[in-house]
């Protein structure tokens, strides 16, 4: 279930709190391979399966990390939607991990929590984190606090 949040007051009602979970969406190894050849990043981990199954630790290919950060604006919608502003940007991240990997055929979601509002000329700047996880795992495959900046 989707939360919309209509406007900047609304959001600061939220801090602190759990907004929820998106759908799951499953990696496929052709996502995988149209993201290596967006970025240049043709490591066999991620595009070789067959050398991935005989000589990664993982057991078969992987995602890439920033791949899985990069599906933010795919599942977080599925979560939270601000609406009621005149324009929102993404500004950046306080702190990125990924403390798991995200195989070929995972089935991965993110949840998302609220972090902090603060006022900003013209609007405020919200901190998100978004925990990615696969289905199954035992823990989280990325963990980001995010940046947006909402202007009304």
């Amino acid at each position: 279930m989707t939360t919309t949040v209509h406007g900047i007051a609304e959001l600061k009602e939220l801090v602190g709190q759990h907004l929820g979970y998106s759908d799951y969406l499953e990696i496929t190894q052709d996502r995988v391979n149209l993201f290596a050849e967006a970025t240049g990043d043709h490591q066999w981990i991620h595009v070789d399966p067959e050398r991935a199954v005989a000589e990664s630790p993982f057991g078969g290919p992987i995602a890439h990390g920033y791949l899985t950060l990069s599906l933010g604006p795919v599942l977080v919608p599925q979560v939270v939607r601000v609406e009621g502003i005149k324009m929102g940007v993404n500004y950046g991240a306080e702190k990125v991990r990924f403390p798991a990997p995200v195989p070929v055929g995972a089935k991965l979601r993110v949840g998302v929590d609220l972090v902090s509002v603060t006022d900003i000329p013209g609007g405020c700047q919200v901190q998100m984190r978004f925990t990615f996880e696969c289905e199954g795992a035992a823990k989280p495959s990325c963990v980001s606090d995010n940046l947006f900046r909402y202007y009304e």
